[in-house]
C-alpha cells in the first residue's frame, strides 16, 4: 500500500510503526514524503497512491474520491500558522501593514492559506498584493532577507522565528479560535475510497497509539527526517501537533472542519460540497 505524508515530526512520529510493521495485521507500506503543497495538487491529479495528508482547505476538490479518515491528522488549539514580517524594536502589529504588499504562503490550498484569506478579508484595508507560493521551510529566510514583504508559516516555524528577527502580526489560530470557539483544522489523512475505512482508521490509530507509549522508538527515524530541528523544537512540535484530534477527530473536530470549509464555500473560497462526505 503506498502512503503520502510530509517528513515534518508530527508526522514522521505518528506514521513509525504503521511504516514500520509494528501494527499487527497492517500490511506493508511504501512511504512519499512530500510537502503540503505537492500533495495537495497530487490528489486532484492521477496517482498512485492510496493514503495521504493534504490540507483541510483542499478537500472539497478531493471528497468524491477520497474519505477523510478520523485519525492521524493534526488538528488543535495554539497551533495555528503565523504572519510574519520584519520590524524594529518599534514594531507594532497591523493588518494595514499588509496592504498591498508581496505575502509568501505554503500553497494556494492550504488551510494556513485559507484562514489567512478569510482574515484578510476582514482586517486588511483594501487587501494585500501578490501572493507567493513557496516551500514552507524558504519562507522565513525570504521574508528576513527582504525578497517579500511577510510570511504565511506553519509547522516548527511557531517556535523558530526569533531566530530570524521577524515580528509576529497575526497568529490565523488565536483569531479562528476567538472568532468561532473551535480547534483549527489543518492537516487531513484521507484514503481512497474503494479502500475499506475503518480497516485504515483502526491501523492508524494503533500507529497514534503505539507513537505514544514508546516515543523512544520512532526517535531515530524521527530525527532522520526533522532536518536541522533541534532536538527541543523537534519535541514541542510533536507535543503541539499531535494530541487527541490526531486520535480520534471527535465531535469538536468534525464541528472545527465543517466551519471552516462551511464559510469558505459560501465566500466561495473553495467549491461547494456535500458536508456530509466528510464523515462518510
Amino acid at each position: 500500500m503506498r502512503i503520502a505524508y510530509s517528513p515534518c515530526p508530527n508526522d514522521t512520529f505518528v506514521f513509525h510503526a504503521l511504516t514500520h510493521g509494528l501494527v499487527p495485521g497492517a500490511p506493508a507500506f511504501d512511504v512519499t514524503f512530500a510537502d503540503i503543497d505537492i500533495t495537495n495538487n497530487l490528489a486532484v491529479q492521477p496517482n498512485d497512491l492510496d493514503v495521504m495528508k493534504i490540507s483541510y482547505a483542499a478537500l472539497p476538490w478531493v471528497l468524491d474520491e477520497y474519505a477523510l479518515l478520523p485519525t492521524g491528522g493534526a488538528l488543535g488549539r495554539g497551533c495555528g500558522p503565523l504572519v510574519l514580517t520584519r520590524g524594529d524594536d518599534s514594531f507594532t502589529p497591523d493588518p494595514a501593514l499588509l496592504s498591498g504588499k508581496r505575502v509568501a504562503v505554503p500553497s494556494e490550498r492550504s488551510t494556513a492559506y485559507l484562514l489567512f484569506r478569510l482574515w484578510a478579508a476582514q482586517n486588511v484595508p483594501g487587501g494585500v498584493g501578490e501572493i507567493v507560493v513557496m516551500p514552507f521551510d524558504q519562507i522565513m529566510p525570504a521574508v528576513r532577507d527582504g525578497m517579500i514583504d511577510a510570511g504565511l508559516v506553519i509547522h516548527e516555524a511557531r517556535f523558530t522565528y526569533q531566530n530570524y528577527g521577524l515580528k509576529l502580526l497575526r497568529d490565523m489560530g488565536s483569531w479562528w479560535e476567538a472568532d468561532t470557539g473551535l480547534p483549527i483544522p489543518l492537516g487531513a489523512i484521507i484514503a481512497r475510497r474503494t479502500l475499506d475505512a475503518d480497516q485504515l482508521t483502526s491501523w492508524i490509530r494503533s500507529s497514534v497509539e503505539y507513537a505514544w507509549k514508546h516515543p523512544e522508538a520512532s526517535r531515530d527515524y524521527v530525527a532522520e527526517h526533522a532536518q536541522e530541528m533541534s532536538p527541543d523544537v523537534t519535541q514541542a512540535h510533536i507535543d503541539l501537533y499531535v494530541n487527541e484530534f490526531t486520535a480520534n477527530l471527535g465531535n469538536d473536530g468534525y464541528a472545527a472542519i465543517e466551519a471552516l470549509l462551511g464559510r469558505a464555500a459560501e465566500e466561495g473560497l473553495v467549491p461547494k460540497f456535500d458536508l456530509e462526505l466528510l464523515r462518510n
